[in-house]
């Protein structure tokens, strides 16, 4: 990577992530050119062709356009399409072009995406994310692992963004992702079980309470809880399929991953409920999880009582 300045990124995938990144890399001058799945069909093209004007990226209707001269390729897909995307992406790379994948993988996983580009041209580096991207953008805690991830950090630092090499090893900047997500997407789940049950009993003031003299510093009884269910509340699915890449990367060390794969169902089982009541949440809304809580139980209810009128005329 020395001496080779990044003039242009290719991003693949343009969801939340990637639309942020693209956003903010064209605000500094840079070319960016985008590729997403959405972009092959109706009714989807028509919008995201749209997100990439207002970006001010260009949108292709090729992974191979997209790349095509990048100095930077980002993969900023889902978990359980990164390999895949890696291994289309392989014979498209020329020399020397930086493939990062940002996925939240296992680090087995990401091992085997470098395997997938070794017998190309292109440098690999894997980067673990380790905050929500929305609040601080380019500036979102990235940490890098790979041959090349301290070159890399350099080159990445000088757009603007916070990257930390941890290790030359492909694997070790996934495993310290995996590892905190067991926690704090953990945490996430047991506050929307224990919440919501608490709400039933109506006993989740007293609850707070006692969880807030317990640990005073952490803000059970200001904005914890809701921030904490948001996080489900909004991506729950893709928490979800995070959750289960960390149970693979608890599995690959010979641990039964028992809280990774219970924090999956939870995570999952509030994004149906959602969906099922036809809710949406959006990231910066109003957010309360009593209302939450409340409408999924309403939801139960009615369900419940017209299963039994319907056995009542029977």
């Amino acid at each position: 990577m020395e001496g080779n300045p990044i003039r242009h990124v290719a991003l693949i995938g343009f969801g939340e992530v990637g639309g942020i990144f693209g956003h903010d890399f064209a605000a500094q001058g840079l070319a960016v050119s985008v590729f997403d799945i959405l972009l092959r069909g109706e009714p989807s093209r028509t919008a995201m062709l749209a997100k990439a004007k207002t970006a001010g990226v260009r949108a292709c209707d090729t992974l191979e356009e997209a790349v095509r001269g990048a100095e930077l390729v980002i993969s900023a897909v889902t978990a359980s399409a990164a390999l895949d995307v890696a291994k289309n992406a392989a014979g498209l790379l020329g020399s020397r072009q930086l493939y990062m994948d940002i996925n939240s993988v296992s680090p087995e996983t990401k091992r085997e995406i470098a395997a997938v580009l070794q017998p190309s041209a292109a440098v690999f580096v894997e980067a673990a994310v380790m905050a929500p991207v929305a609040p601080q953008r380019l500036r979102v805690p990235m940490l890098l692992g790979g041959a090349e991830a301290e070159a890399a950090a350099g080159h990445l630092q000088s757009m603007g963004m916070n990257a930390k090499p941890v290790s030359e090893r492909v694997g070790m900047a996934s495993a310290i992702k995996m590892c905190r997500s067991i926690f704090i997407k953990g945490l996430e789940a047991i506050t929307v079980e224990a919440m919501f049950t608490a709400r039933r009993y109506g006993a989740e003031k007293q609850v707070l309470a006692s969880l807030a003299a317990s640990y005073p510093e952490m803000g059970w009884d200001t904005t914890l809880p809701d921030y904490l269910i948001s996080r489900v509340a909004e991506h729950g699915k893709r928490r979800a399929a995070e959750m289960r890449e960390a149970a693979q990367a608890i599995a690959d060390v010979d641990l039964e991953p028992l809280t990774a794969l219970a924090t999956a169902e939870r995570q999952d089982w509030l994004a149906r409920e959602i969906a099922k009541c036809g809710l949406t949440v959006r990231p910066g809304d109003a957010f309360s999880w009593q209302e939450i809580a409340d409408t999924i139980a309403g939801a139960r209810r009615s369900k419940e009582n017209s299963a039994a009128q319907v056995r009542g005329t029977r």
